[in-house]
């Protein structure tokens, strides 16, 4: 399977937004997730998306950031807004065969090997 690629990570003043975005060719049947994982704690499930565009967010990013895919770009994004120093971390991007929207990261199957973003206060 091709490897999923992200990109789009930085360092932002608190309150500030980013974009991230996975490159994903051949992904697009697939149920796509991205992650974060700050030093020293578990990777964290943030939102999640169907292939018809169903999603699903944790609930420390609800209102504030907006999963969404565009499949004739093969391109997964993540729309940050309001972020907090409490987002820092590195995120990544994940597909699954499964069919139901997760935020485990045992069920997710590929990986890219993620982006930093950093918030500052």
């Amino acid at each position: 399977q091709v490897q999923l690629v992200e990109s789009g990570g930085g360092s932002v003043q608190t309150g500030e937004s980013l974009l991230l975005s996975c490159a994903a060719p051949g992904y697009s049947a697939y149920y796509m997730a991205w992650f974060r994982q700050a030093p020293g704690k578990e990777r964290e499930g943030v939102a999640a998306i169907a292939p018809d565009g169903r999603t699903h967010y944790a609930e420390s990013v609800k209102g504030r950031f907006t999963i969404s895919r565009d499949n004739t770009k093969n391109t997964l994004y993540l729309q940050m807004n309001s972020l907090k120093p409490d987002d820092t971390a590195k995120y990544y991007c994940a597909a699954r065969t499964g069919y139901l929207l997760k935020l485990q990261p045992n069920a997710y199957n590929f990986w890219g090997q993620g982006t930093q973003v950093t918030v500052s206060s």
